[in-house]
Formats: C-alpha cells, structure tokens, sequence
C-alpha cells in the first residue's frame, strides 16, 4: 500500500484519486493507459494533463465535473469561452433555473424592442447587456443540471439502460 500525500496544496486530480482510496499505482490500473508516473506528474503539475487523461480520470474516479474543471481552468480556448459549473444538489439547480426563466421571461419584450431593428443602440446597450447575464445564468443551469445527471449516472443512482430507452423512442 502506498503512502497517505501530506503535501499541502494538492491539485483536484490528487483529491480526486484520494478521494476514492487510490495509489497512484491502482489508479494507473483502472484509467488504463495512464503510468503511475505519469499521474503523479500531473498531480505534482510538472505537467498538464492531455484531454484523453482528463476523460479517463472522469469516468474512472467517476466524476464528470473533472472535465468542466480542465476546460475552464486549463485549456486556453475554455478558458474564455467555458464558465466554470459547479456541482450542486438538484432542488438549487432548479431553484436557480426557475428563478433565471422567470426573469428572462419579463425581459423578452425589451429584447424584442432592442433587437428589433437589427442594431443594439447607446442607450439600449445597458438593457441588452443585462438580458445577456440572465441568459447566461440560465446556460450555467443547463450546464448544472447537464453535469449533475451525468455524476448521478456515473455513480449509478439512474437506471442507464432505462434512461438510454427512453431518450431512443
């Protein structure tokens, strides 16, 4: 068995395979293709994980939020286009998106007047930029609810062959 990590500020691959009780040895065995060397590596951030890395250690530390995490923070292009989602209980992603939807839907007249002539004005910009952070909080909560169905379904609380039934009708 190998030793516990004391070091401090661990990086959220390290906490990640801690989290399950995993060596660096077990967990190059259940990402298949990832050295132990190669792990210990991108947790001690010598190096940055490749995209293929960061789908393994999702699926096999069964946490899909590794990949928002990678693309918000680590990658160029996420990182200006990606907001960072957090996992959250499923009643506040609701609560979020409820409360999100019911704001846009007061706003939809002003966005039609904005954007009605093609063209967004001086005085119209002030509006038009609030309706854009609504519309992005109600992107967030998608995103929310998106990465909370996968965690559910990755740690095996759905019924996969069901739910993938469903989706096929």
């Amino acid at each position: 068995m190998g030793k516990k990590s004391t070091k401090e500020n661990k990086n959220i691959y390290q906490i990640s395979r801690e989290n399950m009780d995993l060596t660096r040895d077990k967990a190059s065995e259940l990402l298949g293709g990832i050295s132990a060397d190669r792990i210990e590596k991108i947790e001690n951030e010598k190096t940055t994980a490749h995209p293929d890395e960061i789908l393994a250690m999702a699926e096999g530390y069964k946490l899909p939020n590794l990949c928002n995490y990678y693309c918000s923070h680590e990658c160029p292009i996420g990182e200006k286009y990606v907001p960072e989602v957090e996992s959250k209980e499923l009643s506040g992603i609701v609560l979020e998106m409820l409360a999100s939807l019911n704001s846009m839907n007061r706003m939809k007249e002003r966005l039609i007047e904005i954007t009605a002539d093609g063209e967004i004005s001086d005085d119209e910009l002030p509006d038009f930029l609030t309706i854009q952070d609504e519309l992005e909080k109600i992107s967030i909560a998608v995103e929310s609810l998106q990465l909370w169905m996968e965690s559910t379904i990755a740690n095996g609380e759905i019924n996969l062959d069901q739910l993938e039934k469903l989706k096929n009708r």
